[in-house]
């Protein structure tokens, strides 16, 4: 028999509708907490038929077993934090309201009043009822249109999420969280009101449809944050930040929109290793068959992305990069992440336009290199260093991003290959990039060879 070892785990509560489509409510709610390290429970208002498409019926169940539920959880388990989602009707409302008065743990109000379509969801007394549940809460968090509903004012900006958040703290509630999802912009930007700071957090916006579940994720993932002991700034600004990825990297299930995708912290972290040992296997490769020929003079690098990567502290390189000795190509130390800003960025740049590459390096580029890139007819791109905007140019680190745009941006058929012709003080490269590392692994050594021909 074998010796247990249990784990202990932070607990939070949802209190929301169950979606059979598994993108939203209380699946969504607890992947989320899930993905946070949380273990969560859970209190079911009302059952939901929907898929990716729309919800084809509900039933909501009777206020006896939703106060049951909110008294088995909180009589058992330590909940440090909750939230609530779909509450659907005035007396589940009012019921929760009750029992969120005896809470000693932070509540989270996502107030679901209404639907993408626009229509509303409650009846106006359910609405009257949030209220009261609020007036218990530690953060509301509405939406653009919900903000309008409790208060009347219409947010369009940052002055009216202001105004609205400002409003609804009369409520009681300590903290709003007036989300910027559905006002139109480049950015999404939520802003967070309390009594004494207004702060904004900016993410630009995904160009994407797939955002079911969204509102319940990032209630979700405050909530798991505050039951870890996160301050509710900190909390929240964790939460927008996994909203974004998880958005970015949605879903693609169902014939509908798809869905956020809850797993995404969960899945790149486990992925950090690997990516490593994937980039020291191509650095392993390059040094078995000495592409010297292609080492340029400030010295070669493999960058390796994780499948979900944001971030240079995202990408693992050669720490130092490969260079040419006596005895062949050999890096000067071991691979990190973080090591690179050079390729890495260019790598995440990239990205933007075709997110299923990960992996990148930098090669010599001269009449040798041009002739055999011609040879191999492979799709090839360049930017030129002298059309940079000034504002480009004058901005540390910011000519990877715009020479990427320049690459990727507006093509039917990716660059393999991105010519940087240089300038003065600039080495001219050649970067390759992939979606997988045997495939850069092949692509490099066939330039290799038609350039030693």
């Amino acid at each position: 028999m074998r010796t247990p070892a249990p784990e202990h785990r932070p607990v939070a509560l949802t209190i929301a509708g169950s979606d059979s489509g598994g993108g939203a409510g209380i699946q969504a709610d607890l992947a989320t907490m899930a993905a946070h390290g949380v273990f969560g429970t859970s209190a079911i208002t009302a059952v939901t038929a929907q898929h990716t498409r729309g919800v084809e019926s509900s039933h909501v169940l009777p206020v006896e077993e939703v106060a049951a539920q909110l008294e088995a959880v909180t009589d058992d388990f330590a909940v440090g934090a909750a939230k609530t989602g779909m509450l659907a009707t005035t007396a589940v409302i009012e019921t929760v309201a009750e029992r969120a008065r005896e809470f000693e743990f932070p509540l989270v109000v996502d107030p679901v009043m209404v639907a993408t379509s626009g229509d509303r969801l409650l009846e106006p007394e359910a609405e009257r009822a949030y209220e009261d549940l609020l007036g218990a809460a530690t953060l509301a968090t509405p939406n653009a249109d919900e903000a309008e509903v409790l208060t009347g004012i219409a947010v369009t900006d940052d002055e009216t999420a202001r105004e609205a958040g400002e409003a609804i703290l009369e409520t009681g509630v300590d903290a709003v969280l007036v989300k910027g999802g559905h006002v139109p912009g480049e950015r999404v930007r939520d802003t967070l009101v309390t009594a004494e700071t207004v702060r904004a957090f900016e993410h630009p916006r995904v160009g994407t449809d797939a955002t079911h579940g969204s509102g319940c994720a990032l209630a979700a993932a405050i909530a798991a944050r505050l039951a870890t002991d996160e301050p509710l700034e900190v909390a929240v600004e964790g939460a927008t930040d996994f909203l974004a990825r998880a958005v970015r990297y949605a879903y693609d299930v169902g014939e509908g929109h798809g869905a956020v995708n809850h797993m995404v912290p969960l899945r790149n972290e486990a992925a950090r290793e690997p990516t490593a040992e994937e980039v020291q296997a191509i650095v392993d490769r390059f040094v078995a068959a000495d592409v010297s020929a292609l080492v340029p003079e400030v010295g070669m690098n493999v960058a390796g992305a994780t499948p979900y990567a944001e971030s240079v502290a995202e990408t693992a390189a050669v720490e130092g990069r490969i260079t040419n000795t006596l005895s062949g190509v050999r890096p000067n130390r071991g691979v990190r992440f973080g090591a690179s800003s050079h390729v890495a960025r260019f790598l995440l740049s990239a990205r933007e336009f075709v997110p299923d590459l990960r992996f990148a390096v930098n090669c010599r580029f001269d009449a040798d290199v041009e002739d055999a890139l011609e040879a191999l007819a492979w799709p090839v791109a360049e930017y030129d260093r002298g059309e940079q905007p000034a504002e480009v140019r004058d901005t540390e680190g910011s000519t990877m991003g715009w020479g990427a745009r320049r690459a990727f941006a507006d093509r039917d058929d990716p660059p393999v290959a991105v010519v940087d012709r240089g300038e003065v003080g600039k080495e001219a490269l050649v970067k390759l990039v992939a979606a997988d590392p045997e495939t850069l692994v092949d692509r490099t050594l066939a330039l290799e060879r038609e350039v030693t021909r």
